[in-house]
């Protein structure tokens, strides 16, 4: 009897400490988001994997994939990263020198993350967008992605309080009603959530799979697209779930 009372109480404790937790965030983030003429055309991207908000860094292994796809060509990139430390974690970086006008899709696929906590893998599609030299055609293409969030409104160049928009697909369809976890990216640790449930927010989105979003702060946000693979990865002996991320990230700025 006292075991089963004790284990009962384990699993409300952790079910607390998970039910609270931030969610996991693939990170692909540029120095600059918009290269305008007379800056610097070198742009620094870091790879990582963490809980964005709160801080928490978690080993990135080298991705299976990273590439930018720019003026329609995609560009192999994986061989260029160098590893790095992000939060006290395996991340990775590259210095990419933007070399002429145009939209600048950067992605990866990770090798997939095993959770114990959740008892799945998780494998994130994590890409952002950086714009050059005043041309910005081709914001919204899809790149080709397992699972993708399409932007509907440019992911650059925003203002805070603007409304960000996307379309969740899966497979190159879209995804109703799909929930979408979204999370500011609090690079100094300053930004403080007023309650634990805040530091995730969740919605939803439309039966065609877009969804809206306003950001109340100025800098990165991610944006996550969850869905389950029709797949399992085996470990342990056991077929595990797999959970699917569609992963973009945006910028917002204040207008000062």
């Amino acid at each position: 009897m006292k075991k089963t009372v004790f284990s009962l109480l384990m699993i409300t404790l952790l079910l607390a400490v998970y039910g609270t937790a931030s969610a996991h965030f693939g990170m692909v983030i540029p120095s600059d988001s918009m290269v305008m003429q007379g800056e610097n055309k070198t742009v620094n991207v870091k790879l990582s994997f963490s809980h964005p908000f709160e801080g928490n860094g978690m080993e990135l292994v080298k991705p299976n994939v990273f590439k930018v796809m720019a003026n329609g060509e995609k560009i192999d990139l994986l061989g260029k990263l160098h590893k790095i430390k992000v939060l006290g974690h395996t991340a990775w970086e590259i210095d990419y020198k933007i070399t002429r006008p145009g939209v600048y899709m950067f992605y990866m696929e990770p090798k997939p993350y095993w959770e114990p906590a959740e008892d799945r893998f998780i494998i994130h599609y994590s890409k952002t967008v950086v714009t050059s030299f005043g041309d910005d055609e081709g914001w919204d293409r899809e790149i080709g992605l397992k699972t993708e969030i399409v932007p509907l409104s440019k992911p650059f160049g925003l203002y805070t309080g603007n409304v960000f928009q996307g379309i969740i697909k899966l497979d190159g369809k879209p995804v109703p009603f799909g929930e979408v976890e979204v999370e500011y990216y609090n690079k100094d640790g300053k930004a403080e959530s007023p309650t634990d449930y805040m530091v995730t927010q969740t919605i939803k989105a439309d039966k065609n799979g877009v969804f809206t979003y306003a950001a109340p702060r100025s800098g990165w946000w991610g944006f996550a697209a969850l869905n389950e693979a029709d797949y399992k990865i085996k470990y342990d002996g056991k077929d595990r779930d797999v959970e699917l991320g569609a992963i973009i990230w945006v910028q917002f700025h204040d207008w000062k």
